[in-house]
Order: structure tokens, then sequence, then C-alpha cells
């Protein structure tokens, strides 16, 4: 017995050192092998960059774009490697007002939770404002849950959020970096190479996959899509403290001259306000002139209930200001890579309706990729998600439509007809009922339906011309009323165009809207 453990022992000892070696040996390939120069992608030639352990899905951006993609795809168990430039929290004074349509995306994609404990406020609807006059305009929420509306913050208390929800996924990885360049090989986008903050040392990443969402200063859209920037106007940005808004939990939007002003809250004690100066360039910040700007201009058209502390935020000079941009989306499909967010679509942020078009775009991504378990044929890949930038048109071309339109029709004018138009605007959403309904279920993205967008911007048009025509007509009214017809075809079908009118009210009759998953 003793002698049988003794050899027990020794055999056991053998098998040991034997697989201690095989051990040995691999672990030397392997430092072999990751100490070798990585090849480029451009030329074929070894070069210095280092190797970044490959995911399924490179995100390029953490906003709210690649956070919330980030943690979507990690939750459906993709591998995902988030880089972003900057990973402090971001201080913007947009992408502060989720509207209800946004809110449901963000339940459907198990974020809700995000606009907890960043004191986030709840808002139910709008106040607009002209002349002096006041109209109250409630979302229609009747049909949905009482938690579902709109929401006001921070925006880089949301941003932080989101953040983390993601990268509490263990496989979503998210690094402070800065993409310089995409890797392509034969026309097929393999990765991206970047630096690591604080390092100079260019690192090469790869994926399947890679997805750009960089935001509206993006350096990588040039080479993905036909950017045609428009900037009509500039916001600047101040916040109001110690005060409290004439309408409880409502948007404030005052149709002034020239152009619109806005308040909404973004915490329990402060108030967002957004003055719209048209134009690219504004009154200088740093030398005053801003400062006198708003003091005389803007702030006698400001509601009374505002004045004091919009006075006391424009002596304190904590003013920013942003120019609004309008991109319609105008993508080229590139094998191995995506993109998405305000790197391939803008709309002038006056409705707020950025993040639901975000948010909109991820649901509609998230079900196209959930079918696929390969990804590595980018070709097949590629035109099965051509299908994407067809399938998001609907929801995103109603309301970038809306933001261009309202935007037009709310800026003062000397035209006589466009004049006509704004006051028919206000009075016919101070109508109430389907009046307001209709157009604010758009706003709010409840229904962003195309058709409903067209049918009420011109039942506006009508109203205006039967103000003009009742009692009595004559020709000087008939000739206003024949120019507001003009004037708002010349506004809307513009921008309907820019955004594709098949792709917009005919989806079904694009070939791409039938693309079904690649067989893997």
């Amino acid at each position: 017995m003793v002698y049988l453990n003794i050899v027990c022992a020794v055999i056991a000892s053998l098998l040991g050192f034997v697989f201690l070696c095989s051990l040995r040996r691999q672990k030397k390939a392997r430092a072999h092998q990751n100490g070798n120069c990585l090849k480029s992608c451009e030329n074929g030639t070894c070069d210095d960059a280092k190797m970044v352990e490959s995911a399924d899905i490179i995100v390029v951006g953490a906003g709210v774009v690649g956070s919330a993609l980030a943690y979507t795809l990690g939750k459906d168990g993709r591998r995902v490697h988030v880089i972003e430039r900057d990973l402090s929290e971001p201080d913007r004074i947009v992408g502060e007002l989720l509207q209800p349509g946004g809110y449901l995306r963000l339940v459907e994609l198990g974020l809700e939770d995000c606009v907890n404990e960043i004191d986030a406020q709840r808002v139910f609807g709008y106040a607009l404002y002209k002349d002096g006059k006041s109209t109250k305009l409630p979302y229609p929420l009747e049909n949905f849950h009482p938690d579902v509306a709109g929401r006001s913050f921070h925006h880089g208390r949301f941003i932080q959020r989101m953040r983390e929800k993601a990268s509490s996924l263990p496989n979503v990885r998210l690094e402070q970096g800065t993409v310089t360049s995409l890797l392509e090989e034969k026309g097929t986008v393999k990765g991206v190479q970047y630096k690591s903050k604080g390092s100079d040392l260019e690192l090469n990443a790869h994926a399947p996959l890679t997805i750009v969402c960089d935001g509206c200063y993006s350096n990588l859209r040039h080479s993905l899509c036909n950017p045609k920037v428009d900037i009509p106007s500039c916001f600047v940005g101040l916040v109001l403290e110690n005060c409290q808004l004439p309408y409880a939990n409502h948007g404030h939007v005052i149709l002034a001259d020239p152009s619109p002003i806005l308040f909404y809250p973004i915490s329990s004690t402060e108030i967002r306000c957004l003055v719209d100066v048209p134009g690219q360039k504004v009154p200088s910040i740093s030398g005053g002139e801003m400062s006198h700007y708003l003091k005389t201009k803007v702030a006698p058209q400001v509601p009374p209930e505002l004045y004091a502390a919009f006075m006391a935020a424009a002596d304190k000079g904590n003013i920013k200001s942003m120019p609004n941009r309008s991109m319609p989306a105008a993508p080229r499909p590139t094998p191995g890579v995506l993109l998405m967010g305000d790197a391939v679509n803008m709309r002038h942020p006056l409705t707020g309706g950025g993040m639901t078009v975000a948010l909109s775009d991820i649901v509609v991504l998230r079900n196209l990729l959930r079918p696929l378990h390969n990804l590595n044929d980018a070709t097949a890949l590629c035109k099965y998600l051509e299908s994407f930038y067809t399938l998001r048109k609907p929801v995103a071309s109603t309301i970038n439509t809306l933001a261009g339109a309202l935007y037009r029709v709310f800026c003062a004018s000397p035209d006589p007809a466009r004049m006509e138009m704004r006051q028919a605007c206000f009075d016919y959403l101070s109508l109430g009922g389907v009046f307001s309904n209709g157009p604010l279920a758009l706003l709010s993205g409840l229904n962003p339906q195309p058709l409903s967008l067209v049918l009420h911007f011109f039942a506006v048009a009508v109203y205006a011309i039967g103000r003009l025509l009742l009692p009595f007509p004559c020709p000087k009214r008939m000739w206003i009323g024949a120019r507001l017809v003009l004037g708002a075809s010349g506004i809307i079908f513009p921008i309907i165009n820019s955004e594709g009118v098949r792709q917009m009210f005919f989806p079904v009759t694009v070939a791409s809207y039938y693309r079904t998953p690649p067989i893997n």
C-alpha cells in the first residue's frame, strides 16, 4: 500500500511538471505574439502602434447616444469598448430637456433611473407668450402612466448617470482617449486609432463594427456622410435663481423680437434661460456687450415674474453661447462603421427634440442587431444596416421638420404675411383641444407622425387666411393671404425635401426597408 502511494505521488509530480512546462511555453508564445509590431491597416507594414484587445463593437463618444448605446448593447451581451475624449462632467446649455416621448424611449432601454437623484424636474407642457398674452399648452398625457412626463435637468449630471450605468456592466469598457482616425482596409473600417489620456502613444482598437457618435463637432463624419450644416442662430444661456416660473413645471416660450426666448427649470432652485440670437455672431460676452444686449433688448420682453432674476443673472455674468446647428442626415454607407447622433443629423434645439431622436434611433438599432450573433461579415452587415437610416426616418424627420418650421414661424419678420402666420400660430394653439393636442403630441415625441405635422402646419395657414378674409375680404388682405400660403410652403417644403420625401412619408417604398438579417 505504501509503495502504491509512492508510485502515485511520483506520477502526479511528473504530470504536474509537464503541465507547468506547457503553460510556460504558451505564456512565452503569447508574449512573443503581443511583442510583435502591429500591421497598419493602411499600408500593410509594421508600425509602432499598440494593439488593444478587440471588442464586438467600438463606440466613439460617450454623450447621450454613446452612453445609452453602450448600456443597451452591453445588456444584450455585446463586448463594447467606448472611447470618449473627456469623461469629466460636461457643462452645456442644451440637452437639458427630455420630452415625454424621449422619456418613454429611456424606459424602453432600461435607463429611466438615470433621471433620478440629479434633481431633475418633471415637465408637463409649455406656456406660450406673445405681446403680453399667454396660453398654457399641456402635453396630451391622459393615456399614459402617471410617471410619463418630460424631464429637465443639468445636462452633465444626466450624462454622468448614464456613463455610470453603462460602465456598471462587466462587458462595457469606458476609456478616456481621443480618436484620431478610422482604421480602414480595402474600404472596410476595422476599428479606430486613438491616443489614451496622458499618453502620446497611438493605440489601435479593432472591432467588427465601429459606431461613431462623437457629436456636433465630429471630426470623423466627413469620410462617412455629406454634411450640409446650417447655423441659423445662436443660443445665449444663463441661469436664473431665486424665482418661480409663472406656470410651474412647464417650459416657457416667449415669441420675442427678433426671435424666441426659452425658460425651463433645470433643478429645484434654477431656471435655464436661452435667448435665441439670429445669425452666427453674438455680441461679445467678455467685453460686456452681451450683458448690455440682454438688459436693454431682451429684458423688457421677459415676463414680469422673471424680470428681476433675469437682470440679476445678466449682471452676474455667467453667460454662455452656443451655435444652433441643423443638418439633414446624408450618410454614405461604409462597411464596418455606422454614424449616429449629432454626428449625422441635427435640428434646431428650439423644440428640445434632439434626445428623443437619439434614444429612438438606439431602439431601432438595438432591434436590428439583436438577431445577429456574428458581426464579422462587414459587407453583409453594412447592406443590412442601411435599413437603419430608413427605419429611423419617420420619427426623426418629423421632429426635425417641426423644429425647423416652428423656429421660422416663431421669429419676428418685417413681412406682414409672416407676422400674420406667427399670430395665427399663437391663436391656433390657444384654441386648445385637438388644435393644441395634435401639435403638442408631435413636439413631445408622443405621436411623431409626418402626415399629422403637415396637416396641422397648413391648418394654421388656413386659419390665418380665414382671419384675414373675414368678415369682408379686400384685395390687400387677399394678397397677404396668398403670400402667407406661399410663405408657409416655402418654410416647410424645403425642410421636407432635405429630409427625403419618400423616406419620411413612404418608407415602405424604399428597398432598404425590407432588409433581412444576414445569415451568419
